[in-house]
């Protein structure tokens, strides 16, 4: 067996033995219907546990890698067909999810006594106004945090900030430009549809199937930019699996098509890992990236972010750079305050584990 496992405290025998197994379906040496070798046999051979394999294969079934099946081991269920292996089934029937109403509030005692310190810390600083792409101190902060918990590796001049999810789908129509053609699931978020329909651009509505957008529409959409919610589409609950995820890339890799990756709420994955997203698995930066923290923080909260590709941004200073950001200095000031001082992150962690919690105990 080829796999090996080294100590490394930032990298558990489980996850390294994930990652190695991951690529190796990735990349056809372990082809979609294959059996895995059994968890006996890889505990022999790497001299693990049998429970570190097992929360390995656990993460590959979680993510669409693979399945289990009773009394017959693991299965590869990942499908490297770039799109051409004929159309996804029609009725959506989604990986299940936690709802996290209510139970994903950030307590508020935490975040007045963070305003406090910002507004005894940085006295007029907070009168001064916002760089067009929004504060340095933030975008480093959530830089940092993609690093660690995303797999994202980007410099702060790649992220930009704006006031929630509605302004930014605006501002990447400009960036991208209104003469090309979009394409968005369905359903889908309202909003989106909204947007697209009230800029006057020329869109398309892709019908989701279990896994994902179905392939038939996907290929044969004339699109320029997919417009998609890959880890839990809004209405449908719709998750799409890791074949769908590589074939989206695979789709993107046609001609100048872009991505629109819009990971709402993907950090309170019930998973032992966050999901991975397709910005992280793109080699060609075709993906853009974009988040807010109307979820795990509040709603009231309108603050939102974009992590472009380098390629766009000279495009992005020519068409955009003139702009303030809409967001206030305070509002950003605190935001970078949670995330530098790990707040945010064991606020994330501890709704995952009362998630986790919850669906155990049913």
């Amino acid at each position: 067996m080829k796999y090996s496992i080294v100590k490394d405290p930032a990298a558990p025998a489980y996850l390294q033995l994930y990652t190695q197994l991951r690529q190796d379906i990735v990349d056809g040496l372990c082809p979609y219907g294959s059996k895995l070798p059994s968890k006996r046999t890889v505990a022999e051979e790497l001299h693990i546990s049998t429970v570190t394999v097992e929360h390995a294969y656990a993460l590959l079934c979680d993510e669409g890698y693979a399945e289990a099946r009773q009394r017959s081991g693991f299965y590869v269920s990942f499908r490297n067909d770039r799109g051409f292996a004929g159309v996804a089934r029609s009725c959506p029937m989604p990986r299940e999810h936690r709802s996290t109403d209510s139970k994903s509030e950030f307590p508020f005692s935490l975040l007045s006594k963070t305003m406090r310190r910002v507004i005894n810390d940085c006295g007029p600083l907070l009168l001064e106004p916002s760089p067009g792409g929004g504060r340095w101190e933030l975008r480093e902060a959530i830089g940092q945090y993609l690093g660690r918990s995303r797999g994202i590796h980007v410099l702060p001049e790649q992220i930009i900030i704006g006031s929630g999810a509605e302004q930014l789908y605006t501002l990447l129509l400009t960036l991208l430009g209104r003469s090309r053609s979009y394409a968005i699931e369905a359903p889908s978020y309202h909003k989106i549809e909204q947007i697209y329909r009230i800029s006057g651009v020329d869109f398309s509505m892709l019908p989701l199937g279990q896994e994902g957008i179905e392939s038939g529409p996907l290929w044969s959409c004339e699109a320029d930019i997919l417009h998609i919610s890959p880890y839990r589409s809004f209405p449908s609950g719709v998750t799409a699996s890791a074949s769908k995820r590589h074939e989206y890339l695979c789709w993107a890799e046609r001609g100048e098509r872009y991505i629109i990756e819009d990971d709402f709420e993907s950090e309170f994955s019930v998973s032992k890992k966050p999901e991975d997203t397709l910005f992280s698995q793109c080699p060609t930066e075709r993906v853009i990236y974009m988040n807010s923290f109307s979820k795990t923080i509040s709603p009231a909260l309108r603050v939102g972010y974009l992590v472009l590709p380098n390629a766009l941004l000279p495009t992005f200073r020519k068409k955009l750079g003139f702009l303030s950001c809409s967001v206030p200095t305070f509002e950003q000031l605190v935001l970078a305050e949670l995330l530098s001082g790990g707040e945010f992150e064991r606020h994330i962690n501890r709704v995952r584990r009362k998630l986790r919690k919850e669906l155990q105990s049913r």
